[in-house]
């Protein structure tokens, strides 16, 4: 089992709201972290209105949701609010939390080769520890599979 850091579940992000938290502060039971390319993308818009469909379902099992890109604050800001999202976006500008996940990786777009977020989420609980993960996501039916994992997570415990 992945154990995050303890340096990176303290270290201060910038949320939508403009307040400073941490991982550390965000996670109740259990946080699930989505880390996408870049804001008001198809995927990455459908993504977000895949998690905030479903929000109140995993605050039920106590299960906080944060999404994450590199995006400017303004930009993750703008994309909140353009879709109406209920949970908190990170702006991660430096990728700390991006390559704390080990989430950079080379890409390939029209034959051109650049280093970007590869969309992944992870499932943490209170202490820490990456209890469930998935990496190279495909959007459709992935936020009902997360849902449907920690729900078997919370059952078994």
């Amino acid at each position: 089992m992945l154990k995050i850091d303890d340096k990176i579940m303290q270290h201060p992000i910038h949320l939508t709201h403009e307040a400073t938290s941490s991982l550390k502060q965000a996670v109740k039971d259990y946080l699930c972290v989505f880390f996408y390319p870049r804001a008001n993308t198809p995927g990455c818009s459908r993504e977000s209105q895949d998690f905030s469909a479903h929000y109140e379902d995993f605050k039920a099992l106590d299960c906080e949701v944060l999404g994450v890109s590199a995006d400017s604050l303004k930009k993750q800001q703008n994309f909140k609010a353009k879709f109406d999202m209920p949970f908190e976006l990170v702006a991660d500008t430096e990728e700390v939390l991006c390559r704390a996940f080990d989430v950079i990786k080379e890409k390939n777009m029209y034959g051109k080769k650049f280093m970007g977020i590869e969309r992944s989420t992870f499932v943490l609980n209170s202490q820490g520890d990456v209890v469930l993960s998935w990496r190279k996501v495909k959007v459709k039916g992935h936020v009902e599979e997360v849902l449907q994992q920690v729900k078997q997570l919370v059952d078994e415990n």
